[in-house]
């Protein structure tokens, strides 16, 4: 037992050492830049491709198997969950936004910006918005899902399995959700990953969802088998947050302190489902 514990700390901390390693030449050229869109978001793809390569490259130096990240997309139940939870717990934060004022429905700007892009600028609201969360629900999944898989072979499909040898599911979760916060961090600080909230604010509502969620993902993780519950989940969290809700919402004064990853609506609506997700953690 001894020495099997030794060699899952060695895994994982072989693991970190390459994801953090890789991800500094990403760090430096989007800090550089000041912006996320640099290199025509080149820059960020490359950073969210960094686990995945560290993942490989532990597991062939340490000679773990590349088929124990779970590559099977099955079974189709857990890969379902992993699509709609982002939509259901985004879409009931940004309705309770919207109604209590604390961010306005619609963005007026936005709407019309989707009417000039589709070729029809005339396009009444309701329709034009309907029409873009379909199109971006699905076909924009691709472009998301490659972005996620990236992140998800290194943290879900071999971070999570790693850790969760030797530790408990609580345990395997929190530490899970605060590497993956962390990892955010230089971006988050030193270029615009954020909503224009002071930093502190902004660290804070982050790290408190990232490492919420990350029950979610750890038990879709290890009760599937399959690390691509955490590609879906992923990708439907950054796809339906990023693209649709928060583009969807106009400022009302303070709208940036309750919207997006960095205000305060999410990460209670994230603490909610690691709560859910907990409770069945024997499963």
């Amino acid at each position: 037992m001894v020495e099997q514990t030794s060699n899952g700390n060695k895994n994982v901390i072989t693991y970190l050492f390459f994801t953090f390693t890789f991800s500094s030449v990403f760090y430096f050229l989007i800090i550089s830049n000041g912006h996320l869109n640099g290199g025509h978001g080149l820059y960020v793809l490359g950073l969210m491709w960094c686990p995945a390569l560290a993942a490989i490259l532990t597991s062939f130096l340490r000679g773990i198997r590349i088929s124990e990240m779970g590559w099977k997309p099955k079974p189709v139940k857990y890969l379902a969950i992993s699509y709609f939870l982002p939509i259901a717990y985004t879409f009931i934060t940004y309705i309770v936004i919207w109604l209590t004022k604390s961010g306005g429905f619609y963005n007026k700007d936005f709407v019309e910006g989707i009417g000039m892009q589709t070729g029809y600028p005339g396009l009444p609201a309701g329709i034009a918005i309907t029409l873009y969360v379909l199109i971006t629900g699905t076909i924009g999944m691709a472009g998301s899902v490659f972005s996620a898989l990236g992140e998800e072979i290194g943290w879900r499909g071999f971070l999570v399995p790693q850790f969760a040898k030797n530790h408990s599911f609580t345990i395997t979760s929190v530490t899970a959700g605060i590497i993956w916060s962390i990892w955010h961090y230089p971006i988050l600080l030193f270029a615009d990953y954020n909503n224009g909230a002071p930093a502190w604010f902004s660290l804070t509502c982050f790290t408190v969802l990232v490492i919420s969620i990350s029950f979610a993902f750890t038990w879709l993780r290890l009760k599937s088998g399959t690390l691509w519950t955490g590609v879906l989940l992923h990708a439907s969290h950054n796809l339906f947050i990023q693209a649709i809700f928060t583009p969807l919402t106009f400022d009302t004064g303070n709208t940036k302190y309750f919207i997006d990853e960095f205000g305060i609506g999410l990460p209670i609506a994230a603490i909610i489902v690691a709560i859910i997700f907990w409770k069945r953690r024997r499963e």
